[in-house]
């Protein structure tokens, strides 16, 4: 007696193939020409089941984005800061980088001018972020790896608007060795230096 077909399988092996197609056409056309016949067609699936699972090509690409942050680019905890930033921010950076550039830049153009768009963005991937980040940098300064008055939208902004910024104007990710003085300074800056201790010679102060 053949085997009753896994429904589950075939709407995850559809779904993939649905998150593979977008990311390709958004590749070869850019977000602003994706359509979800283009990306039916692509997957080899109909329109209807596409919007049976999403009800637009932008929430098609913020799933996409989302399931691709949650499994590369989650933060870390080893107990050393400047190492698990290092790890997060490298994992940023790969989602910054061709052949995903034209995903996340896409996404945040479109979302200038699309409010509905912009609130999802903000809401669905962006917030939840900047709270995992925020929590991590907490624990850094409940184990006195950070400065208790750090300000941590400060810390956001030293860490994470370099890569923005390099990305909207086309001048390339950090490498490896940038990365490792952007988040040295960073943390230079949020962490000030202790005060000298009165009781020490002038020259050790």
């Amino acid at each position: 007696m053949a085997k009753t077909p896994n429904a589950a399988r075939r709407s995850e092996s559809s779904r993939q193939a649905i998150f593979a197609a977008a990311a390709e056409l958004c590749a070869e056309r850019g977000y602003g020409r994706l359509t979800i016949e283009a990306i039916a067609s692509r997957a080899g699936v109909s329109k209807k089941t596409i919007y049976r699972w999403w009800p637009s090509k932008g929430a098609v690409i913020l799933e996409l984005i989302d399931e691709a942050a949650t499994a590369d680019a989650h933060h870390p905890d080893t107990g050393d800061l400047a190492t698990d930033l290092r790890t997060q921010l490298t994992a940023v950076i790969g989602m910054l980088t061709p052949p995903h550039t034209s995903v996340f830049a896409g996404v945040i153009a479109e979302a200038q001018h699309d409010p509905a768009l912009a609130r999802d963005l903000r809401e669905r991937l962006i917030e939840p972020r900047i709270a995992q980040f925020k929590d991590r940098m907490r624990r850094a300064q409940q184990q006195g790896q950070l400065s208790p008055d750090a300000d941590l939208d400060v810390a956001l902004d030293l860490l994470y608007g370099p890569l923005y910024h390099r990305l909207a104007f086309h001048l390339g990710m950090p490498d490896p060795a940038y990365l490792d003085t952007l988040i040295a300074h960073a943390l230079h800056a949020l962490t000030p230096p202790a005060a000298p201790d009165p009781g020490s010679p002038p020259g050790e102060r």
